[in-house]
């Protein structure tokens, strides 16, 4: 009986192409959504210029109401993003792309104007302008990274759920601090 291979979860160097892959998802998104799409900003460790990575390119689309999905869902499909229902869709659907593992683009979809986008944008930009907090982060991601399977869906989301400390005491220093730095 043959046992699959445990995969890695990837942590790799930045690499500034990850700025122009969002730009052209970004347009994308924009051509398949239009209006319904009131904001869309590159967030995650992908956006944050110096910092590892996982090689996915996290986008936060805000929208004006979360509620229908429907509304969003069906034209974020045309562009072969998936949904993956969530008890956290209420504050924040998830999509991605491609429907497999490994995927490349990750799409928040957020309330604009509403708290979540402001602790992800205060999280991103506090990350940007604080090299020794991006570098802990680092740190911590490679560490958390090397202990799980990449290839199991369950062992993603552990790995997700142990940052949660880190960024939530990064994200309530920088909402103190007066991030995120553009007017919502």
């Amino acid at each position: 009986m043959s046992h699959p291979v445990r995969q890695e979860l990837q942590i790799v160097s930045y690499n500034p192409r990850w700025v122009v892959e969002f730009e052209a998802e970004q347009e994308r998104i924009v051509q398949a959504l239009g209006k319904l799409a009131l904001r869309i900003d590159h967030n995650g460790s992908t956006a944050v210029p110096g910092l590892d990575a996982k090689p996915i390119i996290d986008i936060q689309l805000s929208v004006k109401t979360l509620q229908p999905i429907e509304a969003y869902a069906g034209p974020l499909a045309t562009l072969g993003c998936v949904h993956k229902p969530h008890p956290n869709d209420a504050v924040c659907p998830f999509f991605h792309r491609p429907t497999i593992w490994p995927h490349r683009y990750h799409i928040h979809v957020v309330q604009f104007g509403g708290e979540e986008e402001r602790r992800t944008l205060a999280f991103r930009d506090f990350l940007r302008e604080h090299g020794e907090v991006a570098r802990k982060y680092a740190i911590l991601k490679k560490h958390l990274a090397a202990t799980i399977d990449a290839a199991d869906a369950s062992a993603r989301e552990a790995y997700a759920t142990a940052k949660t400390e880190f960024v939530e005491r990064v994200v309530q220093t920088a909402l103190a601090a007066g991030y995120p730095q553009d007017q919502l």
